[in-house]
């Protein structure tokens, strides 16, 4: 379907699009424009000293008008059918406080206002069907949290390109929190992220001898898997469902002479057959579970241990009453059917399944640092990250980085270390003073 846009004055911006919108949205958002918005026909308004919104398209204000708020203004800014003139994350950031300010994330528009929307959009040429979502966005299919839907879930986000996610992510390839022990200006995420894989490996008790059984459920790109092989001596399985990663990892295991410690393998964590093992981790997969099959995956990490053994999970959590999926963005451009919930319902869940939780380490602030470096990185190498994966989704990572960074360092998402054993009522293995889990270097 074609549209067309009418003829507007450009001498005199005040009857312009921008003008119009605004005078919409202010009566709404109980104030001023919260920004400085350009749209397509040249007209201005808003606040000069604001951030500078551009409105490249009319397609932005359909989508808008089908998808009000996170989610269509998502589709419009990766489309570049709207877009941020400088530094989106002090857009993002003036946005978010004019939000918090004055309360607007219960405002729903009522009849009139939607009324009078739809009036606008006849007048502009922008009223007809929903646009197709952007080529970029999640499209996931069958009974949720099916072994299926999963791999589909899975696939969507981590399989995007190996080469890509070497570009952003340290040497190790560790696409979760670091663990930052040092201010030091020499002091890189290489180091941060070895040094959060040595802590998992101390806390489950690899370091007690060598020739132990450990399994790494969601293995990602065999960071832990490749550290407890090479640096304790562990004898390893790691499961994954994403085949991209599995064929990395088998590389570097055959580079790196491991093939006699580690064995990567396709397998969902409910369908791993040769358990009990020493002990287990899981790094940042628990928020792909789902909130219903959650106790299926603590169970099979229960099932997986043997008695006195030890279990550690890294996961993501949200405030109550937040949304768990992490919001219509990621829900529908990252991570399909995930799901946070604060900690300490976590750590209920857990300990449901007979595992006796001994520790709980929140590493929200270097959750911050790990990807303010990846930020960093992205945009460093911004230009050949386009050549990889197209411009679309290149604006995809940088909205997702950008906001996930905002959202660790306001408190709206956390990551804590859950550190757990199978005691069945009986000694735990645990050492009886906290031990210095941190290795010094």
């Amino acid at each position: 379907m074609t549209t067309s846009t009418p003829t507007v004055d450009r001498t005199d911006r005040s009857v312009g699009v921008a003008h119009r919108i605004a005078e919409l949205i202010e009566p709404l958002v109980g104030g001023p424009l919260p920004v400085h918005l350009q749209a397509w026909d040249g007209s201005v308004a808003g606040d000069a000293s604001a951030p500078r919104v551009l409105l490249r398209s009319p397609s932005a204000l359909r989508r808008l008008l089908w998808s009000p708020g996170e989610l269509g203004a998502a589709q419009a800014y990766v489309t570049g059918e709207l877009d941020v003139d400088g530094d989106l994350a002090r857009a993002l950031d003036h946005v978010w406080g004019v939000v918090r300010e004055r309360r607007l994330s219960a405002v729903r528009p009522g009849p009139a206002s939607l009324l009078r929307l739809a009036r606008l959009a006849k007048d502009l040429g922008v009223f007809g069907r929903p646009l197709p979502p952007p080529m970029s966005q999640a499209s996931v299919k069958g009974r949720l949290h099916s072994v299926l839907r999963d791999r589909a879930a899975i696939s969507h986000h981590y399989d995007l390109s190996n080469d890509f996610y070497e570009l952003v992510l340290d040497s190790h390839m560790a696409y979760s929190s670091g663990y930052w022990t040092s201010d030091s200006p020499d002091y890189t995420l290489d180091d941060a992220q070895r040094d959060k894989l040595d802590l998992v490996c101390r806390k489950i008790g690899l370091d007690k001898r060598a020739g132990q059984r450990f399994l790494d459920v969601g293995c990602g790109w065999g960071s832990l898997s490749l550290h407890a092989a090479q640096e304790y001596g562990a004898q390893v399985v790691g499961v994954t469902i994403s085949r991209e990663q599995k064929a990395f990892i088998d590389k570097r295991i055959a580079d790196r002479g491991l093939q006699d410690n580690v064995e990567i393998r396709i397998q969902d964590y409910r369908e791993i057959p040769d358990g009990p093992f020493d002990a287990v981790a899981s790094i940042e997969m628990g928020e792909h579970v789902g909130e219903a099959n959650y106790p299926t995956y603590t169970a099979a990490l229960h099932a997986n241990v043997k008695p006195g053994g030890r279990v550690l999970i890294q996961q993501m959590s949200r405030r109550e009453g937040d949304n768990p999926g992490g919001g219509a963005f990621i829900e529908s451009f990252i991570a399909p059917d995930m799901y946070m919930r604060p900690v300490g319902r976590t750590v209920a869940m857990i300990e449901e399944a007979g595992l006796e939780v001994r520790d709980v380490h929140a590493l929200r602030e270097h959750y911050v640092r790990t990807v303010d470096v990846w930020t960093e990185r992205f945009e460093a190498r911004y230009d050949d990250v386009v050549a990889m994966v197209g411009e679309e989704v290149a604006r995809v990572w940088r909205l997702y980085l950008i906001g996930g960074g905002m959202a660790f360092r306001d408190n709206r998402m956390g990551v804590d270390q859950i550190l757990a054993v199978r005691s069945e009522n009986g000694p735990s293995d645990m050492e009886p003073v906290r031990p210095t889990w941190t290795t010094t270097r």
